[in-house]
C-alpha cells in the first residue's frame, strides 16, 4: 500500500510518502529523510502502540523512509502513517490503493488529533488521493472539505486498531467503513457564528470616522485613524466586521486552509466542537509586543503570522507606534504585493498576505494632544515637546504613510453628540458596503489580473478603471498639485473615488467624489492635523 502523509510547511504543505523495508538482522527502527525530534521519537510510540493494540512489532530491523527526503521534516502527524506503513510492510495490513493517514499516537494506541488536517486533504486531493484516515477530534475539520468535493472519502478513527479495520473494510468492499463519512453523508451541524462584536448605531458622533471605515469596507483600503484617548478609535474599529462584505466560495476555502496549517483548531479538536469554512472576512488584532516573526510568519518550521491570518481581511494594529518600528516597516512590501517571502538558507517560501491594514494611533506620546478643553495643571493637556510628537510620529515612516489612503483625525465627541441621536445601523452600511462590493466584482472579474478590490487595482488599469468627468479630472490635477502628491498618492486619491462613487450606485467618478477622496487622504502626515479637529 501507498502510505501518503503530510507536513504543514509555509503556505501550502507538503505530501509525504511513508517507505518501510522490514529485512533481516540485528531488531531495531531507523527512520531517514531529514526526521525532526518528534518524528525521530515515533519510533518508541509505534513500538509501544503495537504492543498496546495486541499487535507484535516485527523483530527485524525496520527501515522507514520520509520521502521527499531532502525535506526537514517535524511533528507527530507521522505516528499513525508510520505504523500502518510497517503493518502493510509486515502483512498486517492489506496492499491497495493509495490513502493519505494523519495521527499521532499515544502509548496505549489511542489516536491524538494534529493541526493542518484540512490543508493536508486539500494537498492530498491535488495530487490525486481520495481515501483518507484522520483523527476523530479532526472529523469536523475534514467534514468541511469533503462537503466541498464530491469524490473522496473520510474515514475518522480514535485508535489503531480501528485505521487498521478501516483499511480491511476498504479492500474487502471497495467503501470505507459505515462509520466513516463521504459527501453525501457529512451534513453535520455547522459551527456557530462568532459573536457581533458590537453595531455602528452604539458610537454616538465620530461621523467622518463611520466614513471612512465604510469607504475601507467597500473599497479595500488601507486607513489610520488617530487622536486622543477616549475618542473611540478602537471601539468603532472593532465594528468593522460588522458590515463588511462575506468570502466568496473559493476565498472562504483559501483562509481556511490558512487557519488550518496555522493551527488555529487545536482548541476547537480538545473541545470536540464542529466546524465550517470561514465565511467572514478575518479580523486580526495582535497585540503591540508581537515579535516580527509572530506578525509576518517564520520560524524554524515556516509558519504564517498574522498578516497571513489576516488574509483577504483585516489586520488592525491598535496603538500602531509601540509596534517595533522594523515590524511596521516591514509591511510596506506585503501592502504592496500582497505576499510575504521568508527567506531561509535552503529555500523561500511564499505566505499569501492579501491584507487590509487598519492603524490606530495616539497623536503624540502622552496622548493629550487634540483633547478638548482641561488646563495644565489638571494634567490633561499635552506637556510633549515637538522634538518627542515628532519622533513618535516618525515610528511610521513617510514610505508606509504613503500607503495609507485613509487619515481620519478624531477628537472625543461633544456632549451633545454624546446625547444626540444615534446614527445608522451596522446592517443598513452593510446593506451599502455589499452592493459596492458586487459592482467591484463584476468590474474587476473581466481584468487579467483580476484585483478583488478597489485597493488593489494595477497602476496600469487604474485610468481605464475610474474614468473622470472633465470636472472631476480638474479638481484632481489641482489637489495634486497643491498638495505636492506622490505618484502613488494620486492612484489611491483615484481608486478612493472609485469607491465613493460605486456606493452611490456611479459610472463616472465626478468632482464631489475626488474632492471627498482628497480630504480623506490629505491628513496623517502631520500629528499636529488633530489641532485642526478641535
Amino acid at each position: 500500500m501507498r502510505v501518503f502523509s503530510y507536513v504543514p510547511f509555509g503556505a501550502s504543505g507538503v505530501v509525504i510518502r511513508v517507505e518501510v523495508d522490514v529485512r533481516r538482522g540485528i531488531p531495531g527502527i531507523d527512520i531517514t529523510g531529514l526526521a525532526e525530534g518528534a518524528v525521530r521519537e515515533a519510533r518508541e510510540r509505534v513500538r509501544a502502540a503495537f504492543r498496546n493494540s495486541d499487535y507484535r512489532f516485527p523483530l527485524d530491523r525496520v527501515l522507514i523512509n520520509l520521502a521527499p527526503a531532502g525535506l526537514r521534516k517535524d511533528g507527530a502527524a507521522l505516528d499513525l502513517p508510520i505504523a500502518l506503513a510497517v503493518m502493510c510492510a509486515t502483512g498486517l495490513a492489506p496492499q491497495e490503493e493509495a490513502v493519505m493517514v494523519l495521527g499521532e499516537l499515544e502509548l496505549s494506541g489511542t489516536v491524538r488529533p494534529v493541526r493542518g488536517v484540512l490543508a493536508a486533504l486539500a494537498s492530498g486531493i491535488e495530487e490525486g488521493i481520495r481515501d483518507f484516515i484522520v483523527p476523530q477530534e479532526n472529523a469536523g475539520e475534514a467534514r468541511v472539505l469533503a462537503r466541498e468535493h464530491g469524490s473522496i472519502r473520510v474515514a475518522p478513527v480514535t485508535t489503531l486498531r480501528e485505521a487498521l479495520h478501516v483499511l480491511v473494510v476498504r479492500s474487502e468492499t471497495g467503501a470505507l467503513p459505515v462509520s466513516a463519512f463521504s459527501p453525501a453523508g457529512s451534513e453535520g451541524k455547522s459551527a456557530a457564528a462568532p459573536p457581533v462584536p458590537g453595531d455602528f448605531s452604539e458610537v454616538r458622533g465620530q461621523d467622518r470616522y463611520k466614513r471612512a471605515l465604510e469607504l475601507a469596507a467597500a473599497g479595500g483600503h488601507n486607513l489610520l485613524v488617530f487622536g486622543p484617548p477616549g475618542a473611540g478609535k478602537t471601539m468603532l474599529a472593532r465594528r468593522l466586521p460588522t458590515i463588511m462584505a462575506g468570502l466568496t466560495a473559493g476565498e472562504a476555502v483559501e483562509v481556511t486552509r490558512l487557519y488550518s496549517l496555522a493551527g488555529c483548531f487545536d482548541k476547537k479538536s480538545q473541545e470536540g466542537e464542529d466546524f465550517s469554512l470561514i465565511t467572514r472576512p478575518p479580523f486580526r488584532s495582535p497585540h503591540h509586543s508581537a515579535s516580527a516573526e509572530g506578525i509576518l510568519g517564520g520560524g524554524r518550521m515556516v509558519r504564517p503570522g498574522e498578516i497571513s491570518l489576516a488574509h483577504l481581511g483585516v489586520l488592525f494594529l491598535d496603538e500602531a507606534p509601540e509596534f517595533r518600528s522594523t515590524v511596521l516597516q516591514a509591511l510596506r512590501e506585503p501592502l504592496e504585493d500582497q505576499v510575504i517571502t521568508i527567506s531561509r538558507a535552503e529555500s523561500s517560501i511564499r505566505l499569501p498576505a492579501a491584507f487590509q491594514l487598519i492603524m490606530a494611533a495616539n497623536p503624540c506620546p502622552c496622548g493629550r494632544l487634540g483633547a478638548r478643553g482641561g488646563d495644565p495643571s489638571s494634567g490633561t493637556v499635552c506637556l510633549c515637546s515637538p522634538e518627542e510628537v515628532n519622533r513618535y510620529w516618525r515610528r511610521f515612516g513617510s514610505a508606509l504613510l504613503d500607503r495609507i489612503e485613509l487619515r481620519v483625525p478624531v477628537i472625543p465627541p461633544t456632549l451633545g453628540e454624546l446625547t444626540g441621536n444615534s446614527g445608522e445601523s451596522s446592517a443598513v452600511i452593510a446593506r451599502r458596503v455589499i452592493r459596492a462590493v458586487e459592482a467591484q466584482r463584476e468590474r474587476l472579474g473581466r481584468l487579467p489580473e483580476r484585483p478583488r478590490r478597489n485597493a488593489r487595482i494595477p497602476a496600469g488599469r487604474v485610468e481605464s478603471c475610474c474614468p473622470l468627468s472633465s470636472r472631476g479630472e480638474q479638481a484632481l490635477k489641482t489637489a495634486v498639485s497643491r498638495l505636492a502628491l506622490s505618484g502613488r498618492a494620486y492612484h489611491g486619491i483615484l481608486r478612493l473615488a472609485r469607491t465613493i462613487a460605486d456606493l452611490e450606485g456611479r459610472d463616472t467618478i465626478d468632482t464631489v467624489q475626488v474632492l471627498e477622496a482628497v480630504e480623506h487622504r490629505r491628513r496623517g502626515d502631520d500629528p499636529y492635523d488633530i489641532l485642526a479637529e478641535g
